[in-house]
């Protein structure tokens, strides 16, 4: 738009828009969460896609049981699906009964807060069951304790009935029940198939416990090592490494080509990486290096490498609520914590060395591969040169081609009587 001298751009919007103390809203917790879901449980979705929404409602109550199982508390957790339905029962130690409304239904409240009592728990917000609740159409939360139980009951996040403390003969343990909300999820519908690949993640994590889906069991005693083993579907030139240590556990080999990671804090699995996948991913080559004794490219190092690394940290931060990549520089906040790169280096250093001089085979098959890569990296970096080479060359000849084209079609000049220029033409006596 062109203005004449004097004149001003006119404002965007409205001439009659205005800004007041009555455009600023406060929502409460149960209005913000389904006005903005997406903050705290990422993509919606209908459940064809893992990473829908639907599954991190459950994966926010399936952590709560693995946390009791991770302090020693509750070793079975019980998951049925039915009609969309989906019930979580464990034999943790149960919401304290005074606080079970608090926990389902009130922002900012949580045990996870007080680090002694949940040091490394995944979630550490107090959001999680809350999100559950105002994202379903209905929700059920009972804890049973010492021979008692209280339950609460919702319906799209408002109390519906607040039963009183009852007696009971049930276990102790946490049952949560929910319908996720058709108008916040239109149409979805569960996979079996999603659900069960999460549950065998809880399983490697967390070896010694028991989840079961509708009877099915879930359980590994190996850990990652299972893990890796149920996964690599070609061959591996080592047997798998399984290293472990506290708050770590890793196992890898390499199999023909690319990299594959697992990496997962605290239970959870990062599938966008973070600040313990990257030094892990550094710490493999620097390790590597020092043994061979010998600057090997990373990538000729990497190629090829399946791990898994899972590692515990002390209130981690994740970049997001849906805790897909962890941010966190350090093990724990105190000063004095070592940072998450320094602590899985000198893991590396003593046990992935150690395994490579105790393991002469496994160490030359990895040097053979190395080499290889690095072989397959120069004849590539060679053909792509020799290619830059012949289209250059293909491109100089195009242009000497293009431009005697253009000479050869120039009109005749009216005056010289020719083409060729510099020839003079006299014209003829008469």
């Amino acid at each position: 738009m062109n203005l004449e001298v004097g004149q001003t751009k006119p404002k965007m919007g409205s001439a009659n828009s205005t800004y007041t103390e009555a455009n600023v809203k406060s929502l409460d917790w149960k209005e913000h969460i389904r006005l903005r879901p997406g903050m705290y449980i990422g993509r919606l979705g209908d459940g064809t896609s893992k990473d829908d929404g639907i599954y991190l409602l459950l994966k926010e109550v399936v952590d709560n049981a693995v946390d009791e199982f991770i302090m020693g508390f509750g070793e079975e957790v019980q998951i049925t699906l039915a009609d969309d339905v989906i019930t979580v029962r464990d034999f943790g130690r149960g919401i304290p009964l005074g606080k079970v409304m608090d926990c389902a239904a009130k922002d900012n409240t949580g045990a996870k807060y007080d680090s002694e009592a949940f040091k490394k728990s995944v979630g550490l917000n107090g959001v999680g069951l809350k999100a559950v609740n105002a994202l379903s159409e209905d929700c059920l939360v009972q804890a049973c304790r010492d021979g008692e139980t209280k339950s609460v009951q919702f319906c799209r996040r408002n109390t519906v009935k607040d039963h009183p403390v009852a007696k009971s003969k049930e276990k102790n343990g946490t049952f949560v029940q929910f319908k996720p909300d058709q108008q916040i999820f239109p149409g979805y519908h569960f996979s079996q198939e999603y659900i069960e690949e999460m549950l065998w993640n809880y399983a490697y994590l967390n070896p010694g416990m028991v989840l079961t889906l509708n009877g099915k069991e879930f359980r590994s005693e190996k850990g990652l090592l299972d893990l890796l083993t149920h996964n690599i579907s070609g061959e591996v030139l080592y047997p798998i490494v399984h290293l472990r240590g506290p708050d770590i556990e890793v196992a890898f080999s390499h199999g023909s080509n690319g990299e594959d990671y697992y990496a997962f804090v605290n239970g959870q699995h990062t599938t966008q990486g973070g600040t313990h996948l990257n030094a892990f991913r550094e710490a493999v080559v620097r390790v590597v290096r020092e043994f061979y004794k010998k600057e090997y490219d990373a990538s000729d190092v990497r190629t090829g490498l399946i791990a898994a690394i899972s590692i515990r940290v002390q209130e981690p931060v994740f970049e997001s609520q849906t805790k897909t990549k962890l941010g966190s520089s350090a093990m724990a906040p105190q000063v004095n914590a070592p940072t998450v790169r320094q602590f899985i280096h000198d893991f590396l250093k003593k046990e992935l060395d150690d395994f490579l001089h105790k393991s002469p085979d496994a160490a030359d098959r990895l040097l053979k591969k190395i080499l290889q890569s690095e072989r397959e990296r120069k004849e590539l970096s060679g053909i792509k040169e020799l290619a830059r080479e012949r289209a250059k060359k293909a491109n100089l000849h195009n242009s000497k081609l293009i431009a005697d084209f253009h000479d050869v079609t120039r009109p005749v000049n009216p005056i010289r009587g020719g083409r060729e220029q510099g020839k003079l033409h006299r014209p003829a006596e008469h």
